[in-house]
């Protein structure tokens, strides 16, 4: 069960709906969500025309979902309907982790091996990289992170960084990313929740700063360097 604006509410379900057609595909497909009255939480379009469309939902009902199953089931466009897993449940929160290649990996190192170790006891996180040089490239990585489904933290790793990438730093804490530095020439530093010298340790350090089975609070290491 989830609380939103003080309800409680039930868990999202995983639906893929194949579907035919061009245009309105998806116009179909939400307006008989509404209709059974779902909160729609996640959409992604796997495939679409000229292939037969796919896409995937994250939706909250407030009752059984074999209704909805039913009716899509029901609509001409529809082929085929699967209810699955949420991707919450299986590869929950994500750290992304950028920057230059050989300090991504070994910040990768640290939060591979302590997502793990939280991971057995329940939680479920997951790690993904991307090595990046360039200042607008990086700056264009970091604003892209605010908008992946269920990213959590950020890790920049490098030795100079400045400019537009701290801007973009400041920008997606604003929308709630927290966000890891490396101890790092130029502003990016600045503009982080943490600083962290050590690339193995901010790894380790970003997966117990959004697991729920360790117990560590991020305002009280702000402005510190480790």
């Amino acid at each position: 069960m989830t609380i939103l604006s003080g309800k409680l509410m039930e868990e999202p379900i995983g639906l893929v709906v194949h579907a035919t057609g061009k245009t309105g595909v998806l116009h179909q497909l939400t307006g008989l969500i509404a209709r059974h009255e779902g909160d729609i939480t996640s959409v992604e379009i796997l495939d679409n025309y000229p292939n037969p469309a796919r896409t995937y939902f994250e939706v909250i009902l407030p009752g059984d979902p074999e209704a909805l199953v039913a009716g899509l089931r029901e609509l001409p466009i529809v082929c085929h309907v699967e209810l699955v897993k949420t991707l919450e449940k299986i590869y929950g929160k994500r750290i992304i982790i950028t920057g230059g290649g050989a300090q991504v990996g070994q910040v990768a190192i640290g939060a591979v091996s302590e997502a793990d170790r939280h991971n057995i006891r329940g939680e479920h996180i997951s790690v993904d990289t991307i090595p990046l040089v360039g200042e607008h490239k990086l700056a264009d990585a970091v604003r892209a992170v605010a908008r992946l489904p269920r990213a959590k933290a950020l890790v920049m790793a490098g030795a100079l960084m400045g400019g537009d990438i701290a801007t973009a730093f400041r920008e997606v804490r604003q929308q709630g990313l927290l966000v890891i530095s490396l101890n790092m020439a130029g502003s990016v530093p600045d503009a982080a929740d943490l600083v962290i010298s050590d690339p193995v340790q901010a790894g380790v350090m970003a997966v117990m700063a959004i697991a729920e089975t360790a117990k560590f609070t991020i305002e009280r290491l702000k402005r510190r360097v480790f």
